[in-house]
């Protein structure tokens, strides 16, 4: 899989150069540049599980999602410069379906396989499911209540507001994890006959490919966001399909397979610190981050999503919540999560 990612990113990235130059099909330029992307995201995953098996699960978990999630926050920056608000909040909705059920659910999947009972940090898990309860229904649900009865300019106070709430509570749970509380709660499985890994790569090492790597997809995401009309009247997709399915699966491959890899190394800590704090990190920082950044281009984004978006979401975060707090997991858990986001899939491609 290493030699993959590494051929695709040797081919990818000048015929990703090579292409935009002589104007290819906007068709082949997209494939190009979501494979490109994946493999990127797949150095990304490499570099930050290096640095997971040096500085411990919870760092490594939350660089994990945070490098991760560089790659979708870039396509959304330049999606907003274009103006293609509606493809970044369901993108941004489809990165939340897509860690809590399918990274989450092909984590507790395949790690299931492998092993018949798969325990985590139960305090862990009934932690997230609060702030996730937060996240998505408070600070998601209710805007979109009291809009209704709200011009444009008070609709966007609120969502900066909003935005600036869940920015300081996100930083607050961060001190609360790995300072004021560090090691109060302590994992309630601990592998005692768990060999000690040694780190692909070095500190310095994948460090600096984090950053090439990020720059790489900078890069290529500005790409990427130009062929999203010619690609959506070609196949006959919707905005919402492109945002919800195709930028959140590509945008979070370097979750997915960071994950996955953690779980069947029966490191269910780690992948769960990816999947389910990958989707706090999206809810309560990346949007609202772009919420603000908004405010300085043409087009302002409000924190207004459409009810499919909404419900999804909510449904996403209680069966996650139901299914993982008993700090268990097994591979029915999994597969049930992953039949709940293939069903949303069918249904905002026929929306």
């Amino acid at each position: 899989m290493n030699k993959l990612f590494t051929a695709l990113v040797c081919i990818g990235l000048p015929l990703a150069v090579t292409g935009s130059i002589f104007q290819w099909s906007a068709v082949i330029m997209f494939i190009i540049y979501c494979l490109t992307i994946i493999a990127l995201a797949g150095f990304i995953g490499r570099a930050t599980e290096s640095l997971a098996i040096v500085l411990g699960p919870r760092v490594g978990g939350l660089l994990n999602a945070t490098f991760g999630n560089a790659v979708e926050l870039i396509i959304s920056i330049f999606a907003l410069k274009a103006g293609l608000i509606s493809i970044v909040l369901a993108s941004l909705t489809g990165s939340v379906l897509g860690n809590l059920l399918l990274v989450g659910g092909l984590s507790f999947f395949v790690g299931g396989l492998k092993y018949k009972r798969q325990s985590f940090d139960i305090f862990e898990a009934r932690h997230n499911a609060g702030l996730l309860m937060f996240a998505v229904i408070v600070a998601f649900v209710i805007p979109e209540v009291f809009t209704h009865t709200m011009n444009e300019q008070e609709t966007m106070f609120l969502s900066v507001g909003v935005s600036i709430i869940l920015i300081v509570l996100y930083l607050a749970a961060l001190l609360f994890k790995f300072v004021t509380h560090r090691g109060v709660y302590q994992p309630a499985e601990k592998q005692s006959n768990e060999e000690e890994e040694i780190p692909e790569w070095g500190k310095g090492k994948a460090i600096m490919i984090l950053a090439l790597a990020t720059i790489a997809v900078a890069y290529v995401s500005e790409g990427l966001v130009s062929t999203f009309d010619v690609v959506g009247a070609t196949f006959g997709w919707s905005e919402l399909f492109i945002g919800v399915i195709i930028v959140a699966i590509v945008g979070n491959a370097a979750e997915h397979a960071s994950a996955v890899i953690m779980a069947y190394k029966n490191k269910m800590n780690v992948a769960i610190e990816i999947a389910v704090g990958s989707t706090l990190q999206v809810a309560m920082f990346v949007l609202p981050i772009l919420v603000i950044l908004s405010q300085f281009f043409t087009t302002s984004m409000p924190l207004v999503f459409t009810w499919p978006e909404l419900i999804s979401m909510v449904t996403a975060v209680f069966l996650m919540i139901i299914l993982s707090g008993d700090g268990d997991s097994n591979w029915f858990d999994g597969l049930a999560l992953i039949a709940a986001y293939f069903i949303m899939g069918i249904g905002f491609y026929f929306i």
